[in-house]
């Protein structure tokens, strides 16, 4: 069995004039090596091979529907449009390969990239066919075909099917974290909304001159003439102070007594205050 060293370090005790003290000590023991994984070895070469021919590929596909194209066109629109022809299978397959663990989901980017396939391999066809040179156009078609198949290979082996129960956890798992991903977005634009219809609803009452409807007058605390906000649900301390803030209280306990009334019973003043400086 073939071995190996590594260094290792240890504490020891060390004593000089009576007095001990634990010392790091390096020193060095055999392992053995694993033998060598071919399979992945083949694997990585495979791969690098089939990503070496994709290039070929493409160089090959652009400089034939490029010239097709160019008859029509200006070169650097023409080449630069041809490079979307294999640049959608590979698309394609790029999705295919992060779909590898869900065979429905992976169905329809491998059908897309076959049937992207097959539109270039006709545009180069039609190129040699044009240039007569029908064999060439044929032959310079398969290419592509060619590099296609050896990445389905590819893909086919990295991919790894569930059984069907493992594949229904794996589904209800994904749906979990997408609705948790998804109400994020949405929790923010509700909250958004909120503000905007409470922002309107002041400015609306502001604009009328709508007045306390018990004429009691303003609260000789708030330190301020404006009416206090509506409410309208749920709020954070940040969304209820720039609340209080558009509303014009400007008063830091009274902000205080209208988060607590909103958004958070147990809010600190220094919290409002914070808010309010960075507001």
């Amino acid at each position: 069995m073939k071995t190996r060293q590594i260094e290792r370090t240890r504490l020891v005790p060390h004593t000089i004039n009576g007095k001990t003290e634990l010392v790091l000590e390096r020193y060095n023991v055999d392992v053995p090596v694993p033998p060598r994984d071919w399979d992945r070895t083949v694997l990585t070469a495979v791969t690098i091979a089939a990503g070496v021919l994709v290039a070929v590929a493409v160089v090959w596909s652009t400089a034939s529907i490029g010239d097709l194209l160019a008859r029509v066109t200006i070169s650097p629109a023409a080449y630069a449009a041809a490079i979307a022809f294999d640049l959608a299978w590979i698309l394609c397959m790029a999705v295919e390969w992060l779909s590898r663990y869900d065979p429905a989901r992976a169905a329809l980017p491998r059908n897309m990239g076959h049937g992207a396939l097959v539109i270039a391999m006709l545009a180069v066809g039609a190129h040699g066919w044009l240039a007569g040179q029908q064999a060439i156009g044929v032959i310079g078609a398969v290419v592509s075909g060619i590099v296609k198949a050896l990445w389905t290979v590819v893909l086919r082996h990295y991919a790894k099917p569930l059984d069907e129960k493992t594949q229904q956890w794996v589904d209800k798992q994904r749906a979990e974290a997408g609705g948790e991903l998804a109400m994020v977005a949405i929790n923010r634009e509700l909250t958004r909304a909120r503000g905007q219809v409470t922002a309107e609803r002041i400015a609306l009452e502001a604009a009328s001159g709508s007045a306390d409807p018990d004429q009691s007058g303003p609260d000789p605390q708030s330190g301020s003439a404006s009416p206090p906000p509506a409410r309208t649900g749920p709020m954070t301390v940040k969304d209820a102070v720039r609340t209080a803030l558009d509303s014009g209280i400007r008063d830091p306990d009274a902000v205080l007594r209208y988060v607590h009334q909103v958004a958070d019973a147990n809010a600190k003043l220094a919290t409002v205050e914070r808010y309010l400086r960075g507001a």
